[in-house]
């Protein structure tokens, strides 16, 4: 077996992580036509909040936010991280430097000690994965990096990552039509700092296409942690949608998520008629006023929405300030923006 790059197993708590929240999420248009898709809600709280508190549970004390599209939304609402339990600071990609290059001149912000271990969070995934159980794995492999891994029942859409008994990652190969694995790099990873400093800054650096398969080639211990417990790539509006509707049903998924009442998550000043029906993971945005004869299952509602008598609407997202008419039936679909 190869050597790791690493010198001795650290055994200290991971208390370090970085959040990548760059991306623009041009699949999710037009809900990201003025938020960048981390600050969009799921069950009625920003994406990036859900991740910095299962961050936060999972003992990190401190935690760079990798931004680049509308970066300046995200200080005004989450600033130094103390109502959140932990240290935030923001480092700012004037240009597009892609994942692994977001990662470097992210990690600039970090006071690392030699054979100190950082967490790494893509900014657009839900799980409800162990942290900590990945973490364990890290430790006992003495590992230089170690990706959360999750299976699907056709990868073709993703890049495979086979593993080997041990659980070192073999290869990282790009979407094929005959994928040899159906395990995937589900999209958070913990660097050793020697591994981290392995990736130039400043250079435009994919850490899937070029980091991750350079390492492997240096003989770095790169382990994989396989855990199937919910995954979710909010890539598209529907598996947003999905997401939000998921965690609301399973409030267990994020300690972000409180407030629901009879399997919906219901705003300040709203109207509700009587013989209304709003369930199945709904959020209803403030100011809402649902009239009589609505069902309404599994929808995101904006703000301000007022929804016509005898509508039906399922398994879809309605922006802020719309009127839907009187006896609309919408399914799966995106209105208004």
């Amino acid at each position: 077996m190869e050597k790791n790059l690493a010198s001795e197993p650290d055994r200290n708590q991971i208390t370090k992580a970085i959040l990548l929240v760059g991306g623009k999420g041009t699949r999710l248009a037009p809900l990201t036509n003025h938020t960048p898709k981390p600050m969009l809600k799921v069950a009625g709280k920003p994406v990036t909040e859900h991740q910095i508190v299962k961050a936060r549970d999972a003992g990190i004390t401190e935690l760079v936010l990798a931004t680049s599209y509308l970066a300046e939304v995200f200080k005004p609402y989450f600033g130094d991280g103390s109502k959140f339990g932990l240290k935030i600071t923001y480092a700012v990609e004037n240009e597009p430097l892609g994942t692994g290059g977001a990662i470097a001149n992210a990690a600039l912000e970090l006071d690392l000690e030699p054979n100190e271990s950082v967490m790494i969070f893509n900014g657009d995934v839900l799980s409800g994965h162990s942290l900590q159980s990945q973490i364990a794995l890290h430790q006992k492999a003495n590992a230089d990096v170690t990706l959360y891994l999750t299976k699907v029942v056709d990868p073709r859409a993703y890049g495979c990552v086979p593993l080997d008994e041990e659980k070192r990652v073999k290869a990282f190969l790009e979407k094929m039509e005959n994928p040899i694995a159906d395990t995937i790099n589900a999209g958070c990873y913990i660097f050793r700092k020697n591994a981290l400093q392995q990736i130039p800054v400043g250079e435009v650096v994919s850490v899937e296409r070029d980091v991750f398969p350079a390492l492997l080639s240096k003989g770095a211990g790169v382990y994989g942690y396989l855990d199937t417990n919910y995954w979710i790539d909010m890539g598209t509006p529907q598996s947003f949608i999905k997401a939000s509707r998921d965690l609301l049903m399973n409030p267990h998924l994020s300690s972000a998520t409180k407030g629901v009442v009879g399997e919906a998550l219901i705003g300040s000043n709203v109207q509700i008629h009587p013989t209304a029906q709003v369930g199945g993971g709904s959020v209803i945005g403030d100011g809402c006023e649902i009239s009589e004869g609505v069902s309404i299952f599994g929808s995101m509602i904006g703000e301000n929405v007022r929804v016509g008598s005898g509508s039906q609407i399922s398994n879809c997202y309605i922006a802020p300030n719309q009127e839907v008419p009187d006896q609309s039936v919408f399914s799966d679909q995106i209105i208004g923006e």
